[in-house]
């Protein structure tokens, strides 16, 4: 661990290092977004569904096609497999993808009426939406903090910050949330992976140019040469 980070293994420690990290990813990104172009609740749970394993640049490029032809819950819900197919096709697995999406359609066109649910249960119990996609949507739409969103930049650079030694996903966000105030939980990751982009690089983090570098543990990285 770096000398002078302030982290230990005490839980209040823990909160007080994670809200050194959190006041110096306001300061860095003081109104993060989120980077899924969307224009409602529903587009941006299509835009998350089809996210995984998948760049959200190669989303935005392809989203635009796909919501200019079926904009709503009902118009997707009644769309044709092979259409849909063949607009994601690009973002990969494709054919998961579009049925995923057009059953979450016809879930929320049945019983929400088309709507978007506003809650953690209902979320995940629709087809294709695991609790990452369901915090995304509830944090970023609605402003209800249900969670901590998980991705891969959140993953690797909460294990750098010390904030977790878990590669679990569920432990993460667990993690997290018990040493994150509530009212960070939304902003928190999305400023985290724009830091991931940024300057906390995967293949080689730029630790020197980095403003929180004295409060950064470092672990798992390299000792910095002198």
């Amino acid at each position: 661990m770096a000398a002078g980070s302030g982290y230990s293994d005490s839980l209040d420690d823990k909160k007080k290092h994670a809200r050194k990290i959190a006041r110096g990813l306001a300061r860095l990104f003081p109104e993060p977004e989120c980077a899924l172009i969307h224009d409602s609740p529903f587009q941006l749970l299509v835009a998350t569904i089809l996210s995984a394993q998948c760049t959200d640049e190669r989303v935005n490029a392809t989203t635009p096609t796909l919501f200019k032809k079926y904009p709503t819950a009902e118009k997707l819900a009644t769309s044709k497999q092979a259409d849909v197919e063949k607009i994601v096709y690009p973002l990969g697995f494709f054919r998961a993808k579009a049925t995923n999406i057009r059953k979450m359609a016809l879930a929320v066109t049945e019983q929400y009426a088309g709507e978007i649910p506003r809650t953690l249960k209902e979320l995940v119990a629709l087809p294709g939406v695991g609790r990452k996609t369901a915090n995304v949507v509830l944090g970023t739409a609605f402003g209800i903090p249900s969670g901590v969103v998980v991705d891969t930049h959140v993953k690797r650079i909460c294990n750098i910050f010390g904030l977790t030694t878990s590669k679990n996903p569920e432990i993460i966000e667990r993690d997290l949330m018990e040493v994150l105030p509530k009212k960070e939980w939304i902003a928190f990751s999305h400023r985290v992976i724009l830091h991931g982009r940024a300057t906390c690089v995967a293949r080689k983090p730029r630790c020197t140019e980095c403003s929180l570098l004295k409060i950064c543990p470092r672990i798992g990285l390299k000792p910095l040469t002198e």
